[in-house]
């Protein structure tokens, strides 16, 4: 397998990042990028690593880890947490509702 050839930059803004958390970006060429795409996607989804794509010395791109998709658990539950409290009208308006609504047919699979 061919090794890619990165020219290494280390970017941080200022505060945002502690001394172990700097990203690390690699430059490469579109063609080396192009040759070399499955080794490329395996870094990036593995190590985390980030790649700038290069056109003609010039940035075209940046290829980079896919976020986390969909949410967790912990993130419904802060959401639940901020939602506003029913008032006694809604509780009321869902007994109204629950009262008058027709009973369901006898399941066919229930013995």
């Amino acid at each position: 397998m061919q090794r890619l050839k990165c020219i290494p930059c280390i970017t941080a803004a200022a505060g945002e990042l502690s001394d172990n958390m700097i990203i690390m970006e690699s430059r490469i060429t579109a063609t080396e990028a192009a040759r070399t795409f499955s080794d490329l996607l395996n870094r990036v989804h593995y190590r985390g690593e980030i790649f700038i794509v290069e056109r003609g010395g010039q940035p075209v791109c940046r290829i980079v880890p896919a976020g986390a998709t969909g949410f967790k658990l912990w993130d419904l539950v802060q959401l639940w947490r901020t939602l506003p409290k029913p008032d006694a009208a809604y509780w009321d308006t869902l007994e109204e509702i629950n009262r008058v609504q027709p009973p369901l047919p006898e399941s066919p699979w229930e013995r």
